[in-house]
């Protein structure tokens, strides 16, 4: 994977770059990136411009200092000039393919059949098909993928032990071996098996982690490692990707890169239900939840729960957007806050029926509807629940006026 194939993020691209160049790359990084960043993608990409011949090739007619700020061994090629892979020498070829010797992989898995002790490379295939398919995909859909339903993920100790063996070998081709562990938050105790190496590594070994949430990584790890934030894709770039890499309206480009903040998964995700009218279902349960009572409740708690757990997240997702948005009205202005005519018309309701602080509530616990949904929760007790908290928490200052 190259640089340019990412969506955004040049200043993370260039800070990479420069990490090689200026040699003052750690053995250990930590991206740390939330859902739809790319974290993973920049992962295989900076694998991919460390091992390209043109980048950091093997040539031994001039020498340099190496990758890690040694003393000079091998010289690094043209790494003064690069700021990302070629793409086509042997080396590239084989990192995008996911074929690499030298380049390793290490993510959640799950015993195939009871009894089992899996390791990463037991779904190798799976994982090659898995980045092909779904490059800014969480841990979810991999699950999902590879048939995981209701189990639990995990790195494991045999995948610790698995690490220390491939890593303790010398590299095939590469002047360099790395290792990309994806979400290390599954990696649990066993994780301590690999401090030693990560702290004093063989020569020319890399770690690079990419994690979503650094409060469930092991304390001991963090601390062994070079922190990489990778942020939030501008929403004008997710704008730009969609209209480049779908067939969607600039409106609908748009709206969806606005309401997916900067979480490429998301806008895909939002793509499939791009057709959805998510203002309307929001209408009628605001109506149903402040002024025509359980009745009608109970009727479109019946409605959303046939949807299916995607389109009852992206709905969540609407709403919470609206209520962002509404927040950012009444703290900027209404002149300072651009929007489509129809939301800007449901965000300025919203700030009639609830103040600032009640809106941050509804998108607490917005957020944990989702949180559960992902987890397989009934859907109508958890809407049922949530229309209850609703009422609460709005419920003094419900107007008379219908949606």
């Amino acid at each position: 994977m190259l640089f340019s194939s990412i969506i955004g993020q040049k200043e993370t691209k260039q800070q990479l770059a420069d990490l090689v160049q200026q040699n003052r790359l750690s053995h250990a990084l930590l991206f740390l990136g939330n859902e739809g960043s790319g974290a993973l993608s920049m992962a295989l990409a900076f694998a991919q411009f460390i091992v390209c011949e043109k980048v950091n090739g093997k040539n031994k007619a001039s020498l340099g200092p190496s990758l890690f700020g040694e003393e000079p061994t091998e010289a690094i090629g043209n790494k003064q000039l690069a700021n990302d892979a070629c793409g086509v020498c042997p080396a590239c070829v084989k990192a995008h393919q996911l074929i690499h010797p030298d380049i390793h992989f290490s993510y959640p898995v799950i015993p195939k059949k009871s009894g089992d002790k899996p390791v990463s490379t037991d779904y190798i295939g799976e994982w090659r098909e898995f980045i092909a398919q779904y490059p800014y995909g969480n841990v979810y859909d991999w699950l999902q993928f590879i048939g995981a339903e209701n189990k639990q993920g995990n790195i494991t100790a045999e995948e610790c032990n698995d690490i220390i063996r491939k890593l303790s070998l010398k590299s095939f081709e590469s002047e360099f071996k790395i290792l990309i562990m994806w979400m290390p938050e599954y990696l649990g105790k066993e994780g301590n098996k690999l401090l030693k190496l990560i702290e004093e590594p063989p020569p020319n070994t890399l770690f690079i982690l990419v994690a979503e949430n650094e409060s469930l990584v092991l304390p001991t790890i963090i601390s062994r490692t070079q922190l990489v934030k990778i942020p939030p894709i501008d929403a004008a770039q997710v704008e730009e990707a969609l209209l480049q890499r779908t067939k969607l309206s600039p409106e609908q480009a748009r709206q969806i890169a606005s309401v997916s903040e900067g979480n490429y998964r998301e806008a895909l995700q939002l793509i499939q239900h791009a057709e959805e009218d998510w203002q309307s279902l929001l209408r009628e349960w605001l109506n149903a939840t402040l002024k025509t009572g359980p009745i009608a409740q109970v009727k479109w708690v019946e409605e959303i729960s046939k949807l299916g757990r995607e389109k009852q997240k992206q709905f969540l997702r609407y709403f919470n957007h609206l209520l962002e948005q509404a927040i950012r009205i009444k703290l900027m202005g209404a002149e300072n806050v651009a929007l489509p005519e129809n939301e800007f018309d449901f965000a300025q309701r919203l700030n009639k029926i609830a103040g600032i602080s009640q809106q941050q509530a509804i998108i607490e616990e917005l957020d944990k509807a989702t949180y559960y949904i992902e987890r397989n929760a009934n859907g109508k007790m958890l809407f049922h629940a949530l229309t209850i908290k609703l009422n609460h928490i709005i419920l003094e200052k419900t107007l008379a006026e219908t949606w």
